[in-house]
């Protein structure tokens, strides 16, 4: 196949949403369908002796949440696949939001009986920002949630994006029926499966047809028959260019446990769904079918294998083709880098691949060369831009609680930190260490990690911060000059970037009126 051919048949695109809408089950159905799979695990059920695919950490297992997007390729109707799930949890946004930059396109779930929530309109921004195409699935329609087209209203209004209902459900709850593709102008009835896919499927080209009201009762023939008409007269046309733009999110309604309205979503997420596009670097805009090679690492995990103890980085090809062997240019690094393991995933199971196409996403195993937002090339100096690092919320000083493991805590904490899990900064005056993050149960899971994947014990104890502001200056002297007076609130990040540790918003406030010619930023990305 050609460079051009390979591109056409990539779709990479992120399953986002607020905890619990289903997005995992989401994920796993869809590795279903892929045939990755055979059997979907029930996330939350102790009985079933397959957990889901995606989430493999302990600790995700432990809690039935996700904490670490992972990373599934599959083929389906000859179309290759990318799916990036993400942590729904707040507290590991940045994670999501590094996760958004790798795409092309996202999947956003939304909860039937909840609706909309605070989680989703932030992830919306994030989309927004880069005017990333959006599908919305609202989820769990096998419960009683709320109407339709309230629904419908309320992701106009507060995601702030037109909407086009691409599907309709019939009915909901324990009346649920199937759902109506609008797209295809078809009507699948399914007998619902929570964990095989099901062939038994009646499909109907015309809704006038009576036997439709002999399968699902007259009432419910006659409302869909209504409602069918109702969304084409109030609803223009769907323009697959206003999707492209970002302008308008088409809907599809189901319920990921029960197999329903899946299928739909997929077969038409085939068809419209962006391939790969270009990416900005800091010199030039980079166009996928370019013949050169280049490609962003957005995440970095340790441990995938807690018995090789290996690093492993994810790597967003923009274009040209990836081979496994070939030494490439890393921008930021003093030498080039060759890679003879190279793997594309599975959730964490992995296969060595020769070589990859502009939308994969392969892992290279890395000895601590690659850096979240590392450039690797075919010779050119550029670099992708917009993988931040936001300041943290929340500030704990890390505590030693066994002297003899701290060379074993200072790797823990070096690897867990270049993963993105949370961000170290170390006081320039007595070597304290302070961890910052966005919420409270990242924490908990490095407490964890520290002690099972690095035999470390800590205790975090609260300090009285407000703000992590990186500082810069156009005069070093200047620049010197205040780092000198304000040595006790002086620290460095990993990458040895200066940064002023703030103890509260009027204290910033006045140290900034203090020092003009100072300037202080909220991300590392100035």
């Amino acid at each position: 196949m050609s460079l051009t051919e390979e591109i056409k048949k990539r779709r990479t695109f992120a399953i986002i949403a607020h905890p619990d809408a289903g997005k995992t089950t989401l994920t796993e159905k869809l590795l279903l369908f892929g045939g990755a799979i055979q059997t979907a695990g029930a996330v939350k059920s102790n009985k079933i002796d397959t957990a889901t695919k995606s989430d493999w950490m302990e600790i995700e297992k432990q809690r039935g949440i996700s904490v670490a997007t992972s990373v599934m390729g599959f083929e389906y109707k000859d179309v290759k696949i990318n799916l990036l799930d993400t942590p729904g949890h707040q507290d590991f946004a940045e994670d999501t939001y590094r996760t958004l930059t790798a795409v092309d396109s996202v999947i956003m779930v939304i909860d039937c009986v909840k609706g909309v929530e605070i989680q989703t309109e932030k992830l919306m921004e994030v989309c927004r920002m880069r005017n990333t195409p959006v599908i919305c699935f609202i989820n769990k329609l096998d419960r009683e949630g709320r109407d339709p087209y309230d629904l419908l209203d309320e992701v106009e209004e507060k995601l702030n994006i037109k909407v086009r209902p691409l599907s309709w459900p019939i009915g909901m709850g324990k009346g649920f029926k199937g759902v109506y593709n609008l797209y295809e102008k078809k009507l699948n009835l399914f007998t619902p499966s929570q964990r095989k896919l099901s062939d038994d499927r009646q499909v109907f080209e015309n809704l006038e047809d009576a036997q439709l009201d002999a399968l699902i009762g007259p009432g419910n023939a006659n409302q869909l028959r209504e409602d069918v008409d109702l969304i084409e007269g109030v609803y223009p046309d769907f323009d697959v260019n206003d999707y492209l733009e970002g302008k308008i999110a088409p809907v599809f309604f189901g319920s990921a446990v029960n197999n329903f309205g899946v299928n739909e979503m997929l077969d038409t997420f085939i068809k419209i769904a962006p391939t790969p596009k270009s990416r900005e670097t800091d010199l030039r805009e980079v166009k996928p079918e370019e013949s050169k090679f280049s490609g962003f690492v957005f995440k970095i995990h340790a441990n995938m294998d807690p018995n090789h103890r290996n690093r492993i980085a994810f790597l967003r090809i923009c274009s040209g083709k990836f081979e496994r062997n070939k030494p490439y240019n890393h921008v930021r690094g003093p030498k080039p880098l060759r890679f003879s393991n190279v793997t594309q995933f599975m959730a964490q199971d992995k296969e060595i691949i020769d070589e990859a196409f502009p939308g994969d996403i392969v892992g290279l195993y890395d000895t601590g060369n690659l850096k979240i937002g590392d450039t690797l090339t075919e010779g050119e100096n550029m670099v992708f831009t917009g993988i931040p690092s936001f300041s943290p919320e929340i500030f704990r000083e890390v505590v030693n609680k066994d002297a003899m493991k701290t060379k074993q805590l200072e790797k823990g904490l070096k690897q867990l930190m270049e993963e993105g899990v949370a961000q170290l900064f170390t006081f320039e005056m007595g070597q304290r260490k302070v961890v910052g993050t966005v919420g409270q149960l990242q924490f908990e899971v490095i407490q964890f990690r520290l002690k099972n994947e690095y035999n470390a014990t800590v205790e975090f104890h609260p300090m009285n911060l407000y703000k992590a502001c990186w500082i810069s200056c156009k005069d070093k002297k200047q620049l010197d000059e205040f780092v000198r007076s304000k040595n006790r609130y002086i620290a460095r990040d990993k990458d040895d970037k200066l940064v002023f540790m703030a103890e509260s918003k009027s204290w910033l406030q006045m140290v900034q009126d203090n020092y003009p010619e100072i300037e202080f930023h909220f991300t590392s990305e100035f």
